[in-house]
């Protein structure tokens, strides 16, 4: 097996020449490749190499307890003794207070070396969040620094049986209990929702402490440890049997008059969750890109050992010298690369602290976009591979099941098409400030099919827009707007191809993306233009 190695230059290439994360105040790139390094480092050496036997052994209960495969405890052990886990989370309670995007980096190493682990262990800067805007001053003080040791981990506690997107109808219930509140429920598909690898969990649920609907919601902080030293009311009565991702337990959890706080207001539970969902939204996207990644490096040293027919002279050849492969690694790259520019386009928004709107408008559309990208490049990497690609082997396999999660979670790939569709689209700013982001590509590169392609965009928006967004174009539209996004993120890398790693390999790929997505695009309108006919006939 091809061994993981992190795609440093790629990561820092991306985030200064496309994105723009010099104008970031706080941005300090010498320390972030300092830091970016040393944790490459370690998920090389000690991460990885568990992927392969995690997804083979899997998690099990053993007397009620979560086990997690072996060697999986003592790497996280390692991981949260030298303070990775407190990276991000402000020092003033026990964290290191560097840039959060620093922490996606951190991320995406993690997720391409070893995604079950990296799902037990990342919801951390997102709990954090949440308690640093929401939370009391004892609880920031109190929970912060158990998060930012390692000692606990966390985990966001949404969906139940029949509530899964519409979150207006959980049943979880939350009642008054002195000082405090007690829960009662059951909730579903909960990664991490039990483990062995930290002393304890933060669970930060969703329960209903009101009227039915989503303003009847509050957010609970409850402990898996109490502070008297024992358990909570807390139990795992599943691990769910997954397609992927087999080292990280998806857990059904009962929550029996377990002992709670409230974070924030009675009623505000979902604007509290959206500032976790947000910030894993963000992350899936990212893995989706680690995934891309991966899949795109097993092939290529797969294509360039593997020798199959002759030259023109005779002498045989590796598989990437034909035609046929070299196309299919350069499309494997275009996601890679072009995933990751996107991905990175909408951090650097997030972290300058302006145009709120059009991260608002980008979010669903990088969530979307890189997820299928881990999809497509995995689903192509097999193909180079061959009978090879569907074995074991390799591990080409198991990134396609691990990957294929990431349009599922965090909101499906369909709701957040209909979320663009039917909210950002219709608001109208973010669409517009997207608008402008791409026209000004236009206008940097002069490029004339890009400039076709927002005309086709404008159009296709004018039109949806007359006919009050039609749900049955949302899914084309999803397409049709990242496609757009990639290709004009591509135009950037074209135009600074000669500062990447491979300016051979990156000129090779954008002109590919240059001929073809142009056209993809032309059709994605077409057929929109087809379902608005259709939707108001």
């Amino acid at each position: 097996m091809t061994p993981y190695k992190a795609p440093l230059q790629d990561i820092f290439f991306s985030l200064r020449e496309i994105a723009g994360a010099q104008r970031i105040p706080e941005w300090d790139e010498d320390l972030a490749l300092e830091v970016a390094s040393a944790f490459a480092n370690f998920a090389e050496n000690e991460i990885a190499p568990l992927n392969g036997r995690g997804d083979l052994q899997g998690c099990r209960i053993e007397n009620g307890a979560v086990r997690m495969p072996d060697g999986f405890r003592e790497a996280y052990q390692r991981l949260a003794a030298d303070g990775w886990q407190g990276l991000s989370l402000p020092d003033e309670h026990g964290g290191q207070g560097l840039p959060n995007l620093l922490q996606f980096i951190v991320s995406e190493i993690f997720s391409g070396a070893n995604h079950s682990l990296q799902m037990v262990v990342n919801l951390v800067p997102g709990a954090s969040n949440v308690l640093t805007r929401f939370g009391t001053d004892e609880q920031r003080q109190t929970l912060i620094p158990l998060l930012a040791s390692g000692s606990y981990l966390a985990t966001m506690c949404l969906t139940e049986s029949g509530a899964g997107s519409d979150l207006a109808k959980i049943r979880c219930k939350a009642t008054p209990a002195g000082d405090n509140w007690e829960i009662s429920g059951e909730k579903i598909f909960i990664s991490g929702g039990g483990q062995d690898i930290s002393d304890g969990i933060l669970h930060l649920v969703l329960a209903r402490t009101g009227e039915e609907g989503i303003r009847g919601l509050s957010l609970f902080a409850c402990r898996s440890i109490l502070e008297n030293g024992s358990p909570n009311s807390i139990s795992v009565a599943r691990i769910e049997e997954k397609m992927g991702l087999h080292a990280s337990p998806t857990c059904q959890m009962q929550f029996e008059r377990a002992e709670a706080e409230i974070i924030g207001l009675p009623g505000e539970g979902l604007k509290c969750m959206f500032a976790m969902m947000n910030h894993a939204r963000t992350d899936v996207a990212l893995q989706g890109v680690a995934h891309a990644t991966r899949a795109l490096d097993i092939a290529t040293a797969y294509a360039a050992e593997r020798t199959q027919g002759t030259d023109d002279d005779g002498r045989s050849v590796s598989i990437d010298q034909h035609e046929d492969v070299r196309q299919m690694l350069d499309d494997m790259a275009a996601l890679a690369i072009g995933g990751r520019a996107i991905a990175h386009t909408v951090l650097v928004h997030v972290e300058s602290g302006s145009d709120a709107k059009l991260v608002d408008f980008l979010t669903p559309v990088a969530k979307a976009f890189c997820s299928e990208a881990a999809t497509s490049a995995a689903y192509v990497g097999q193909q180079v591979l061959g009978g090879y690609g569907y074995l074991q082997e390799y591990g080409i396999d198991q990134i396609y099941r691990d990957a294929r999660i990431t349009a599922i979670y965090e909101g499906t790939n369909g709701i957040h098409a209909k979320t663009l569709l039917k909210r950002e689209l219709s608001r109208g700013q973010g669409a517009e400030m997207f608008r402008e982001l791409i026209s000004d590509i236009v206008e940097a590169t002069a490029n004339e099919k890009l400039g076709v392609a927002l005309t086709q965009w404008d159009d296709v928006k004018a039109r949806l827009t007359e006919a009050q967004y039609p749900i049955s174009a949302a899914g084309d539209f999803m397409q049709l707007t990242g496609k757009l996004l990639f290709l004009a993120l591509w135009l950037r890398i074209l135009d600074r191809v000669d500062r990447s790693s491979s300016p051979e390999m990156y000129g090779r790929v954008g002109k590919r993306v240059l001929k073809r997505v142009p056209l993809e695009i032309s059709c994605l309108s077409s057929q929109i233009r087809i379902e608005i006919d259709n939707a108001v006939n």
